[in-house]
């Protein structure tokens, strides 16, 4: 679907962070630099990786600029609270800058770090499928840490769904 004017996509992306805040949320502070295998990204790397990739890479190069992305390391926000405020701080200085998109910038094609040109609404659709991706990354690294209540997607879990479906015994 495109997107012809910015406040329905901020409408929508807030949901989707909406999502993602609440699994943050379920990281157990103490396991915030936790990998499943030497060299892998951490939940805190995820969690950085998120903020700065959305910040500075999808964000800039949708306004027309080249991409200013600068990793995801420690030395960007140590610590699970600094992490969250860092992610929290990116994501509002993100919404700020795409609010300012008429619908003549969404239209506009810019170039991502890898030159492929495209117009800046599917770019930011990108962002979206982004984010979900490694959002669904941060849930199973906390089924892999034994974190048992995780926060269900859609309000339901699975067991929920299935209770309440039609036939279901």
């Amino acid at each position: 679907m495109e997107i012809t004017t910015i406040e329905p996509f901020l409408d929508y992306l807030a949901k989707v962070r909406q999502r993602t805040e609440r699994v943050i949320a379920a990281i157990p502070p103490e396991s915030i630099e936790w990998t499943y295998a030497p060299g892998r990204f951490t939940l805190g790397d995820l969690v950085r990786h998120l903020a700065a990739i959305e910040r500075y890479m999808f964000v800039e190069n949708a306004c027309g600029r080249p991409s200013s992305y600068p990793g995801h390391g420690r030395e960007l926000a140590d610590g699970y609270e600094n992490v969250a405020e860092y992610s929290r701080r990116l994501h509002a200085e993100s919404v700020a800058l795409l609010a300012g998109l008429s619908p003549e910038d969404l239209a506009r094609r810019c170039t991502t770090p890898g030159g492929a040109s495209l117009p800046a609404w599917k770019w930011l659709r990108s962002m979206v499928e982004h984010q979900i991706h490694h959002r669904g990354q941060i849930y199973i690294y906390l089924g892999l840490l034994g974190v048992e209540k995780t926060p269900p997607l859609y309000g339901l879990t699975e067991e929920e769904v299935r209770e309440r479906s039609a036939g279901s015994t």
